[in-house]
């Protein structure tokens, strides 16, 4: 398909006035929501309507939108204004596929934060709710619009790196000894619709714990920092690797020595296989150097002290290294074959690329615009729905196969395993009764 056709075939939205700006509604109201919506609102979108189960999210964020933005404890009154042409969906993970797919049904397009889903299968059910009713829905993956990993992606597929068999993802933090802390169970706050935020997930009494910004630490509502950081960084891996889908999954790790209320593992460590080449994947919470190689002048996403790199990407080439992360890469060659020891000639060393240093950023906003932009119909998505969830399929892997102690063999045109029973009964969860909306 051409450029010009894919703009053709984009479900632009309606226009009720010549020039009117596109009406979207926000579907949960923290601080992720609000960053991106702010984003949204610079490009030129007016959010009308606004959702949270807690009201004091809500009042924020109405008042942040301006006269006229109506609030809604619950988000399906949202989805019932014919006003908004489509949705910002910043909910906790559990809630990002009903909210999806109502939405689709809706007759909105929609932004759905990473990860795109809670599981495997609701992520499919984002998807086909996209294709049945012809909707635009780009996830939040914000990498697949920075231009130093398309540039990545140039080095890597042209050959300059030459063959890459091995490719390194890492997320790291120190969070010794007490993690996310403790915090007794006891009564909701006022304005916190509790029953409908656990919604899908098993309904518990309330802790702070399992709200707001440490609820990843909870399977009943996410899979942990593989899921939420680590679907960034494999979907990157996919971009630059012009890969889909691995073939197998095999992860071990456990809860060694954090003393907290959560849930997750502390130390986490996955290698899938790829036709071609080898993925592994490193979540470490108990120290936070993470690779480690730092160059004088160069910043590095979520660095905190003077020598720790605790997120990134490795690419291991047969000419050179490329390490990426969100606001840059650099490239450490391979000796030539003239610079071994046994041919070692005067003048130094021969390397077989160069080195090099490039400066990035995040790319949120220009993720976010091109969202608005994608609905206008001036653009195709800056991500493809299919692309961001067979991306966000590579940590749900990585967390089955720690829960059944099975190496996973994957078979992703049927999207389930080959022969393994267990490890298919984790493909989805079935909702609680009340809350089987999709």
């Amino acid at each position: 398909m051409t450029r010009r056709e894919a703009l053709t075939a984009l479900p632009a939205v309606r226009a009720s006035a010549a020039g009117a700006p596109p009406r979207l509604g926000l579907i949960g109201c923290g601080g992720r929501g609000r960053y991106v919506a702010r984003f949204m609102k610079d490009a030129g979108a007016e959010f009308i309507a606004v959702a949270d189960v807690y009201d004091r999210n809500a009042a924020a964020a109405r008042e942040w939108a301006g006269a006229g933005c109506s609030a809604h404890a619950d988000f399906r009154r949202l989805l019932d204004n014919k006003e908004i042409d489509a949705v910002l969906v910043a909910t906790p993970d559990h809630w990002h596929a009903a909210a999806a797919v109502l939405a689709c049904q809706a007759g909105k397009h929609v932004y759905v934060e990473k990860p795109l889903a809670y599981s495997i299968r609701e992520g499919r059910a984002i998807v086909d709710a996209a294709s049945r009713y012809k909707r635009l829905v780009q996830p939040g993956m914000q990498h697949r619009s920075a231009p130093h990993f398309a540039e990545c992606a140039e080095i890597v597929r042209s050959g300059q790196l030459g063959k890459v068999h091995f490719v390194r993802v890492w997320n790291t933090v120190n969070m010794i000894p007490d993690g996310i802390g403790r915090a007794p169970d006891e009564p909701a706050p006022e304005g916190l619709n509790w029953d409908m935020y656990c919604g899908p997930a098993p309904l518990v009494p309330y802790n702070r714990k399992r709200f707001l910004s440490t609820y990843r630490w909870f399977w009943d509502y996410s899979g942990g920092y593989i899921t939420d950081y680590g679907t960034h960084r494999f979907d990157t891996v996919h971009q630059i690797m012009g890969a889909d889908a691995p073939r197998t999954a095999n992860a071990t790790g456990g809860r060694f020595s954090l003393n907290d209320a959560g849930e997750m593992p502390d130390v986490l460590s996955v290698t899938y296989e790829y036709p071609g080449f080898v993925l592994v994947y490193e979540g470490i919470h108990t120290n936070g150097l993470g690779l480690g190689v730092r160059t004088p002048g160069m910043k590095y996403y979520n660095a905190r002290g003077p020598y720790d790199r605790p997120n990134g990407m490795a690419f291991y080439g047969t000419n050179g290294t490329l390490l990426a992360d969100r606001i840059g890469y650099e490239i450490f060659p391979e000796l030539s074959p003239s610079s071994w020891p046994a041919r070692a000639a005067a003048g130094g060393p021969a390397f077989r690329m160069e080195r090099k240093q490039v400066a990035g950023a995040d790319a949120t906003a220009l993720h976010a615009k091109a969202f608005v932009e994608a609905i206008q119909g001036l653009r195709p998505p800056a991500a493809r729905i299919e692309d961001g969830h067979r991306s966000t399929i590579v940590p749900h892997l990585g967390n089955i196969s720690y829960k059944t102690g099975l190496k996973l063999h994957w078979d992703s045109a049927r999207e389930d395993f080959r022969n393994q029973p267990e490890a298919s009964r984790l493909l989805a969860r079935a909702p609680r009764a009340a809350w089987r909306l999709i």
